[in-house]
């Protein structure tokens, strides 16, 4: 099923990004191998991530599949396309599951997506990772591969929606493969994974044709005014925690 569902997915993004007429470049691709499992490791910046990820490892001629939260599976509208597309739900009481079911498409040769901030970052820079991507590379022998992906966040990200605008850059860079091991401590492997999303992304965001100066989409560090990585942090905490509070 995901054969069909993936690829009419596929289109409809590309028909967006011809409607909305996105410049949208991509970088290095080729570092994406042209067959065999590989896990996709991408900061994360906006909702529409994984459709940029997707248009970068459609041009190798392959598709990718990611791990996501329950909830978006649970989602009423477009649930049932990411079941059917194969994506993996994961969360706090389904991690080992999701492990074995990515870990079981890379042994089948697939590409499996993963973003290991594990949330969109509000300062649009490289926060804290976590292990899970360096884990799964490892353990199953396959490339671990960074990504960064900017300009997303202007069209959709947490609290802005502006999927009206029109002509906006895009860029995904891919940057070369690492080859953890067996034997590589995971969370050295983590440091260096995010070393080299941050290079991708410091270039991304060098090369941007848009300044952003004073835009609330352009991190501190760059003149724009999104929160600073430790403001971000508390961001996230507080709603995490107001979120708790609710469902207790």
């Amino acid at each position: 099923m995901s054969e069909i569902i993936y690829p009419v997915a596929l289109f409809m993004v590309k028909a967006g990004q011809r409607v909305l007429r996105l410049r949208t470049r991509i970088v290095d691709e080729s570092h994406l191998p042209r067959a065999g499992g590989a896990v996709v490791a991408s900061n994360h910046v906006s909702y529409l991530d994984p459709f940029a990820i997707a248009l970068a490892a459609d041009k190798m001629g392959r598709m990718a599949r990611f791990l996501s939260t329950q909830e978006h599976f649970d989602h009423p509208v477009y649930g049932a396309a990411m079941r059917r597309m194969r994506h993996i739900a994961v969360g706090s009481s389904r991690d080992g599951e999701a492990y074995r079911t990515a870990t079981a498409a890379l042994d089948a040769g697939e590409l499996i997506g993963v973003f290991p901030e594990a949330t969109i970052a509000r300062s649009f820079t490289v926060q804290r990772l976590r292990t899970g991507a360096a884990r799964l590379a490892a353990g199953c022998g396959v490339p671990l591969v960074p990504v960064a992906v900017w300009g997303t966040q202007r069209l959709w990200t947490t609290r802005h929606r502006e999927l009206d605008q029109r002509g906006l850059p895009l860029t995904v860079i891919v940057g070369q493969p690492m080859l953890p091991t067996a034997d590589d401590d995971p969370d050295y492997v983590t440091i260096q994974l995010r070393d080299r999303m941050k290079e991708l992304l410091d270039r991304a965001q060098r090369e941007y044709p848009e300044s952003g100066t004073g835009q609330w989409w352009q991190p501190r560090h760059l003149g724009g005014s999104a929160p600073t990585p430790a403001e971000a942090v508390a961001l996230d905490a507080a709603e995490n925690a107001a979120r708790d509070r609710r469902e207790a």
